[in-house]
């Protein structure tokens, strides 16, 4: 009797060892991922989500993982993603502030920080402080620099401070700032997108940038035990997807047709 017993365990060990070579596999882990709208980097009106989610999506799927995008307050995002209610929270620049509660990626792509004035206005600097005899808007949650902050902080510079890019850019038509502080890309998006094309001559960029350096970067919490090895597998997806040539497909260049000429992305 020993014997069917033997053929019987070898035929369920063999059945096992085929159900486990045709058994699908496991699902790719899925990370819920907190934004904004800051159109045309991440915003809900594109296929896409935005040129920097699609970054960040692109490089996560090299490495196997699903990320899932909720839309909220800036503000929100930041704080929901810190307390782990979110995995992490995209895309932001690098501040000390910042790296105390996430970890930050490596850069997502680099946006390019202008001064944007009244046409009228003549604007030749060299250092922020030449701004001083300027009206100037700005959002008082974002990063700019720290020059910047300070200069405003101090009353060197003297800062009118709105809720966020559109309304400065409605102040800077209406003449009400003479200088913004804005990414090229999105004051593009927002010219063509809210104002009228005779409105869009009132508006000029100086070419110089406010920063050569402003990198923008996934955020992932301290707060949860798998974050560290996450950002691991990030990175090294948006490396892979930097050498393989689909980064510059993804990020492309943007027409400006609001005149502000057209601006690649790095």
């Amino acid at each position: 009797m020993r014997g069917p017993h033997r053929l019987l365990r070898q035929v369920l060990v063999a059945a096992a060892a085929v159900w486990q070579v045709v058994a699908l596999p496991a699902a790719a882990e899925r990370l819920r991922i907190a934004t904004g709208e800051l159109p045309p980097y991440a915003t809900a009106s594109r296929p896409d989500q935005g040129i920097a989610l699609a970054v960040i999506r692109a490089a996560f799927e090299r490495v196997g993982v699903e990320v899932a995008y909720t839309f909220l307050p800036w503000g929100r995002a930041q704080e929901e993603a810190r307390t782990g209610r979110y995995h992490g929270t995209a895309h932001w620049g690098r501040r000390p502030d910042r790296e105390q509660d996430f970890l930050l990626s490596d850069n997502v792509l680099t946006e390019q920080w202008v001064l944007l004035h009244r046409a009228g206005v003549a604007l030749d600097w060299q250092r922020l402080d030449a701004l001083a005899p300027l009206r100037i808007g700005g959002v008082r949650t974002y990063t700019y620099t720290p020059e910047f902050h300070a200069l405003a902080a101090s009353g060197a510079l003297r800062v009118d401070w709105v809720p966020d890019d559109l309304s400065l850019l409605r102040m800077l038509v209406a003449g009400r700032v003479d200088v913004v502080p804005l990414d090229r890309n999105v004051a593009c998006y927002l010219l063509e997108q809210h104002f009228k094309p005779e409105d869009w001559p009132r508006i000029a960029a100086n070419p110089k940038l406010i920063t050569e350096v402003f990198t923008t970067h996934l955020m992932l919490s301290k707060r949860l035990p798998d974050s560290a090895a996450r950002m691991q597998r990030f990175n090294r997806g948006l490396a892979q997807l930097r050498s393989s040539g689909q980064y510059q497909r993804l990020v492309g260049s943007i027409e400006c047709r609001a005149g502000l000429a057209k601006a690649a992305i790095r």
